[in-house]
């Protein structure tokens, strides 16, 4: 776990020297941000004139989450390796704990083979509904390629400044959530519906909380746009708020506003319901980042069992399942464990914002974008910017690196250098 966590800052330190040397980053740290942001599939961006970027950079910029999304020491061993000693702790330090097939080597190769098959078949569908918009066959598919990496990896990065805003397209925006909802599915339900059994996706308890989530932070955000009225008609409604609202909660951070519209179009009410669905996230060993649909599961499960034993007589035995790939019943160390992480989530979200309150900021806006970057979502509401200062820089890159590796390889790392401190 260890080498986990320093592995992902080697990357960002390593990742941000071709960047830098583009010339459209401020400085070395803007650069390391934008890696790291890269990296965790966050999508925050500090990039200067975007538009005029050049194709090997923003191909970099693109390839950096997909490589993130599945893990930066899951394609050392799933391409480099046949067999190395503590595989599964390291698999685990990536924040994933389901292995897919017998061994870890197996499942990560499943896993690009998942991506693989997606960006092909996604490429080509992104590519043509960009020719029929006017776009020049080979940018069309360059932006495919780069969409579809960011959106299945649920980074958020763009080739444009304008991100999706760009394009202008009702169908592009349609296919874009498909695949973000399919790059915030576990690769556990990826590989049920590969191999015929469908019938997973519906009754697994992600998937349910998922819905039931979106639904009620949706609920939030449209009563919250229809109180300051900045979106009247419905088909406006799904492309500038319900969009936002699905690229928040699948950790996404595609944008069809832009930053500052969060603050002077939305309204507190919908801000609350956006950062509400930043911080739940997606499922549990997929590319989203956030609490997980999985522990919010768990969390509600644990909470119906307490009800039922403080209603029903203390003689009568209270039993609590769930189903997740099969029929398990709750535990309370899996409660604790869902708790555990969930708070620290919680705190993180907090301490970043109340950084970000220190350099001056709103809270309700530090408090956005604290968990836009600690969830590794990538949504802004225009704090991060290439002048926003240094320490704050330096506190979202900790946040990404910190939330992506869901802290057990961080706590590992800051425990390692404790006890040799002390000498033990």
């Amino acid at each position: 776990m260890v080498v986990v966590s320093l592995s992902w800052l080697a990357a960002m330190l390593v990742g941000a020297i071709p960047l830098y040397l583009s010339g459209h980053w401020g400085c070395y740290l803007d650069a390391c941000f934008e890696v790291m942001s890269g990296f965790t599939t966050t999508g925050l961006t500090l990039v200067q004139d975007l538009d005029h970027l050049s194709y090997a950079h923003n191909l970099w910029r693109h390839f950096a989450p997909f490589i993130g999304g599945q893990g930066i020491v899951i394609v050392a061993l799933s391409l480099f390796m046949k067999g190395v000693s503590g595989a599964f702790k390291m698999y685990v330090g990536e924040a994933r704990d389901e292995r897919l097939l017998p061994n870890v080597i197996r499942t990560s190769r499943f896993i690009w083979l998942v991506s693989i098959v997606y960006l092909i078949a996604s490429t080509l569908v992104l590519g043509i509904v960009g020719i029929a918009n006017g776009m020049k066959t080979a940018n069309a598919f360059f932006h495919g390629a780069c969409i579809f990496m960011a959106a299945f990896d649920t980074a958020g990065f763009a080739p444009q400044s304008q991100n999706i805003l760009y394009y202008h397209s009702l169908l592009f925006e349609v296919i874009t959530i498909v695949i973000m909802l399919l790059g915030a599915m576990n690769f556990n339900l990826h590989y049920h519906l590969w191999t015929g059994n469908r019938h997973e996706i519906w009754k697994n308890i992600e998937t349910r909380t998922l819905y039931i989530t979106i639904a009620l932070t949706f609920l939030v955000t449209l009563i919250g746009l229809n109180q300051v009225g900045s979106y009247p008609r419905a088909v406006i409604m799904f492309r500038k708020g319900f969009y936002q609202l699905i690229s928040g909660h699948t950790t996404t951070g595609f944008m069809t506003i832009y930053a500052r519209q969060f603050i002077d179009d939305w309204g507190n009410l919908a801000l609350v319901g956006i950062i509400c669905a930043m911080a739940f996230g997606g499922g549990a060993c997929s590319t989203a980042g956030g609490i997980k649909m999985l522990r919010l599961g768990i969390i509600a499960k644990a909470l119906k069992q307490d009800l039922r034993r403080i209603i029903l007589p203390e003689r009568a035995i209270v039993e609590q399942r769930l189903h997740h790939l099969k029929e398990i019943f709750l535990e309370d160390k899996q409660v604790r464990a869902a708790l555990l992480i969930t708070v620290s989530y919680l705190t993180l979200y907090g301490i970043g914002a109340l950084v970000g309150m220190l350099y001056g900021y709103p809270f309700l806006d530090s408090l956005f974008e604290s968990t836009s970057a600690a969830a590794n979502v990538g949504l802004s509401c225009g704090i991060t910017t290439p002048s926003m200062p240094a320490g704050l820089k330096l506190t979202y890159i900790v946040q990404m690196w910190s939330g992506r590796l869901e802290f057990m390889s961080v706590f590992t790392l800051i425990g390692f250098f404790i006890a040799a401190v002390k000498g033990r």
